[in-house]
């Protein structure tokens, strides 16, 4: 069992870091900035710090994910369907390219196998409060934020063009999206409203791969908490120690990083077409708002945070936004703690 467990373990976070990479890269490629594989290679070094970084700073994520949902002791095979659960849902979602929430799916496997573990162990005021809340007020503010910085920078570039009509900007036809070659994103990029000052545009390049490294970094110090914790749940009666599970997952999450380009296409071309400005403001938004709720124990979803992020970077330009992508992602995202849930809770009534 505790081998099983092991294994499921590092599927999980190998599989988290296929579907969660995305989201600190794709602004990279999706504007033009650099090719996927390279992004992706990013985002896998710089997830795999800020995973080994939450072995100091992400113990109070940890307790959360551990004690928080379910009130009990639970047992090795309760361990191995909350994984199995969660493993199952985020890997179908990273091969059919669907962002989804790793968070979501762990908080539903957990709610599933506590029903059937002891449907009174399930603390459903804390799961609405501490888990809830925080994953749906996190979508709000990231588009929140993420537009009035977008409307910022409009304003900003209308008021140059006004005071010389010789530059030129994108900020109303943004490169990148779908139906644009990557050849001709990384044409049009150094016209995202710097063209006309080079230092300007090699500032901004500086700041989106900045911006997307510690989105990266602050995705490795959000989840991997939450994936130890729950194989922590038998692996540590087992013998293991928190920081060597830790670095397992941590290990595993980057390794699995390297397998995101799929969901990284998604992202970065599906959603909204992205100019070179607005993936890094989209990417800064995502990164303060995940690190900050690492460091202070509020589950995030950096997949919702960060698809917030990139819809609110098209500022009021609300034509721009793919309407059909955004459906696709909510009905997986409902589904996620659904699926989860229910698979967890069919292991564990084999297992018992």
């Amino acid at each position: 069992m505790t081998v099983a467990i092991l294994v499921t373990l590092l599927f999980l976070a190998a599989a988290n870091g296929a579907n969660d990479v995305s989201k600190g890269v794709s602004t990279l490629a999706g504007a033009g900035v650099t090719a996927y594989r390279t992004a992706v290679a990013w985002g896998a070094v710089t997830t795999l710090f800020g995973a080994l970084l939450s072995i100091e700073v992400g113990r109070s994520m940890g307790k959360l994910f551990s004690k928080g949902i379910v009130d009990g002791a639970p047992t090795a095979a309760f361990a191995l369907a909350v994984l199995v659960g969660a493993t199952s849902w985020v890997a179908f979602a990273s091969l059919a390219r669907l962002p989804v929430s790793t968070t979501q799916a762990i908080i539903g496997a957990l709610v599933g196998a506590g029903l059937v573990l002891a449907p009174t162990s399930v603390q459903w005021s804390g799961v609405l409060q501490r888990f809830v809340l925080p994953l749906l007020l996190s979508i709000v503010v990231a588009y929140g934020i993420s537009a009035a910085l977008a409307i910022g920078v409009q304003l900003i570039r209308r008021r140059r063009a006004a005071g010389n009509p010789e530059i030129v900007t994108v900020g109303a036809s943004p490169i990148g999206g779908k139906g644009t070659s990557a050849k001709e994103r990384q044409a049009g990029q150094s016209t995202d409203g710097a063209g006309d000052h080079p230092n300007r545009a090699r500032l901004i390049t500086v700041l989106h791969w900045v911006s997307s490294g510690a989105t990266g970094c602050a995705r490795g110090l959000n989840d991997t908490p939450k994936i130890a914790a729950v194989g922590g749940f038998a692996l540590l009666p087992a013998g293991f120690s928190a920081t060597s599970v830790s670095l397992m997952v941590a290990t595993a999450m980057a390794v699995g990083s390297l397998f995101g380009i799929r969901v990284a296409r998604t992202l970065g071309e599906r959603v909204v077409r992205m100019s070179h400005t607005e993936g890094f403001t989209a990417n800064a938004t995502t990164a303060c708002l995940v690190g900050a709720g690492a460091v202070l124990a509020l589950p995030m979803s950096t997949t919702q945070v960060s698809t917030g992020a990139i819809v609110g970077s098209a500022g009021g330009q609300l034509s721009r936004i793919s309407g059909r992508t955004l459906r696709d992602f909510a009905i997986a995202w409902t589904a996620t703690p659904v699926c989860a849930g229910l698979v967890a809770a069919v292991v564990l009534g084999f297992a018992a």
